[in-house]
């Protein structure tokens, strides 16, 4: 394929892929990279019918028929439908939780890039055998000046598995509607949804959940099957998990925050009562907000307040969900942010740290394999009578990811 170097490419690219939806017009609130205090709360009992009614819900828009002899289209907001003759070979990615979709389906060798490689969180794939994803061959899609619109034509993905609406609205990708459309039509089309929060307020169109928008993905791949093996998975998982959780009123509440450095003097609060696909596992598990009822604000595009130890200690939370640390092994988080704590003349007093439930916050966005290691996680953390070892079989998963069920 020849291109002209004088300008952008011409509308030929992979003509196996084809665009068939309508974006979603610029001109809404900008907005950035934190989280707010906009999600709707979700109690312990929500959790119990989420997952049995994910799939359900996403059937009533899925549009999946057959549009030619072996063509078949997707349908996700904001986008709209895209067609396709074959699942796509190459794929842009900006949320590491997408990345971890296709890699449960089997497609990891499809992943060319995410936004900020470092919060794409892999050890997990460690411990699932012919499980994996070529870190090497990701490219970051972030540089110091924003997102370059050139990167694209370099990457030549087959689809851009992002919602583009995130790409527009916030300011510091320096994109705009125009280049969105350029790409679209000169490289690949776009597909995705911002699912990770729920606090942006140009975030207007419908919110999916991890398992349905994990649903779209395995249209887009063709690889339903797998999808319905892994849901089956995690919803026995799941159920067996909770069953055995203690009482309501025996789970302790937690404060989600961020804070980075190893000696940390303030923090960026999270609302845990969020319904964004980074705070289900802690749904699941029926762990509730620390900050609910206390006046305090989460962090949003438009708050970017902290909280010091004073105002800690007024809330008191039984428990601390430290995020900014995931790199980490648990017992290096022990041993520099927990250590500095409890040596703290304030943090000391702190219940969370007398009895020794401060955790590592997870990581922000989450896929459905990061999902099941996440409660294991905090159950295991949070109720060691219940829980200990491995709450799920790796092989097990590990055959249903690489097609060996």
């Amino acid at each position: 394929m020849t291109r002209d170097t004088s300008g952008p490419a011409e509308s030929t690219r992979r003509d196996y892929v084809k665009y068939g939806g309508a974006l979603l017009g610029s001109g809404l609130v900008a907005g950035c990279t934190g989280d707010g205090t906009g999600d709707a709360t979700a109690t312990p009992t929500d959790t119990a019918t989420e997952t049995a009614t994910e799939t359900e819900t996403a059937a009533t828009d899925q549009t999946a028929t057959e549009s030619g002899d072996d063509s078949y289209s997707v349908e996700m907001a904001p986008v709209g439908t895209v067609t396709f003759e074959e699942p796509p070979e190459s794929v842009a990615h900006y949320f590491p939780g997408y990345a971890d979709m296709a890699v449960a389906l089997g497609a990891g060798d499809t992943v060319n890039s995410v936004g900020l490689p470092s919060r794409y969180h892999t050890d997990h794939y460690d411990e699932l055998d012919g499980v994996s994803v070529d870190e090497s061959s990701i490219t970051n899609l972030v540089g110091d000046a924003g997102i370059s619109k050139e990167l694209f034509y370099e990457l030549e993905s087959d689809l851009h598995m992002i919602d583009p609406v995130w790409l527009v609205e916030n300011g510091a990708f320096k994109l705009e509607q125009a280049d969105i459309d350029e790409i679209s039509s000169g490289v690949a089309p776009f597909l995705g949804n911002t699912i990770f929060r729920r606090t942006d307020d140009w975030h207007d169109y419908r919110y999916y959940s991890l398992y349905e928008a994990f649903e779209k993905v395995a249209k887009v791949y063709d690889a339903e099957e797998t999808f319905t093996a892994f849901q089956s998975f995690h919803d026995e998982f799941l159920a067996e998990v909770q069953a055995s959780l203690p009482g309501p009123d025996s789970r302790p509440n937690a404060l989600l925050c961020w804070q980075a450095k190893d000696q940390p003097e303030s923090f960026y609060p999270y609302r845990l009562s969020g319904k964004g696909t980074n705070k289900k596992a802690f749904r699941d598990l029926g762990i509730t907000d620390a900050l609910a009822q206390t006046g305090i604000d989460g962090l949003s595009e438009s708050d970017r307040g902290t909280i010091d130890y004073e105002n800690l200690l007024a809330v008191d939370p039984d428990s601390i969900l430290l995020r900014g640390h995931e790199t980490k092994s648990r017992a290096e988080f022990q041993d520099t942010v927990v250590a500095y704590m409890e040596d703290h003349d304030v943090a000391s007093q702190l219940t969370a740290v007398e009895e020794g439930r401060v955790f590592r916050g997870g990581p922000i966005y989450t896929g459905p394999l990061h999902h099941l290691f996440l409660v294991e996680r905090y159950a295991t953390s949070y109720f060691p009578e219940q829980f200990s070892g491995e709450l799920f079989d790796r092989d097990e998963l590990a055959a249903i990811v690489t097609g060996d069920a």
